[in-house]
């Protein structure tokens, strides 16, 4: 599966929702887009799952254009709309109906999916008995009903309290093991804990698309902090006389070391604590966190 975004822009009048946004997304990534309310994420998205035509440029999903393509793409709104007075089960019937899939399919299929979503056991329950959670849990059970190639799910957790949000980020966890997600939000602990690669979106226009290993070490300062147990002190003296190493700071058991090239010299570090059998409590990058990055480059503070 490949999606690919081509110069897309979508204009309102006097307002450019979306300017020129190129990327492309391929088979089993999970993506987060992420930027601030208004940044144009949501409008972006619709364009994607063809609610929306672009003013400009060309979506294609495997070569085609996302309008011959709808069934192979499953869609999570930001707030899943349902008939309150139906069950789970006639509501997934429902919407699969109207997908085009056939009664008896839907039959065999809808009890695997919602044992696959958290919701083996409420088969019959009221959709208007459901928490937040649970609604977004039958959300994505609807985007999954047609077994599509590509989900998309616009802030599927921005509206839920700590135990919704988390009952849907695990069923998520899941799901990417063998599905290809795009996924909108603007909570950056979301994105860093799901997503391997972020597309940030800032006034409409992409500012940044890499993975998030390669975000961090970018805006890393060349220096590890590695705390340790007071036996394994007297390793301190060796990371002094190692040649790439430029400067030692210590607080307690805590040690900060300055590498010459952090890429190359973290896991040479590592390796020497190893070696001298260092009994490590923390071993990490000293790099600004997402959030900080966030805000450098989306929000611009």
């Amino acid at each position: 599966m490949k999606l690919e975004i081509k110069s897309v822009t979508k204009k309102y009048k006097e307002k450019t929702a979306v300017h020129d946004f190129s990327m492309d997304l391929l088979s089993g990534e999970c993506v987060g887009l992420i930027g601030p309310n208004g940044a144009g994420k949501t409008t972006l998205i619709k364009m994607i799952t063809n609610i929306l035509d672009p003013t400009r440029g060309d979506i294609l999903l495997n070569g085609k254009r996302i309008s011959e393509m709808k069934r192979e793409i499953g869609y999570l709104p930001q707030y899943p709309d349902f008939y309150q007075w139906m069950t789970a089960s006639e509501t997934l019937l429902f919407m699969g109906q109207l997908s085009g899939i056939s009664k008896k399919k839907l039959t065999k299929s809808i009890p695997e999916i919602l044992s696959k979503v958290g919701l083996r056991g409420e088969e019959n329950s009221k959709v208007s008995t459901f928490s937040g959670g649970m609604k977004q849990r039958l959300g994505i059970a609807q985007a999954l009903l047609h077994k599509p190639s590509f989900i998309v799910m616009d802030e599927p957790v921005s509206a839920l309290d700590p135990i919704g949000r988390r009952e849907v980020l695990n069923i998520i966890e899941e799901i990417k093991k063998d599905s290809t997600i795009l996924l909108s939000t603007h909570i950056l602990a979301d994105a860093e804990e799901i997503c391997e690669r972020l597309v940030m979106i800032k006034n409409g226009e992409k500012i940044e698309d890499t993975t998030m290993m390669e975000l961090l070490n970018r805006n890393s300062k060349n220096k590890i902090r590695v705390e340790i147990t007071d036996e394994s002190k007297d390793w301190i003296e060796v990371v002094k006389k190692l040649n790439y190493v430029q400067d030692v700071e210590v607080t307690g058991n805590k040690v900060n070391v300055e590498v010459k090239n952090i890429e190359l010299h973290k896991n040479m570090l590592l390796a020497n604590a190893l070696k001298h059998d260092v009994n490590i409590v923390k071993f990490e990058l000293d790099h600004d966190t997402l959030e900080e990055l966030f805000l450098k480059l989306v929000v611009g503070e």
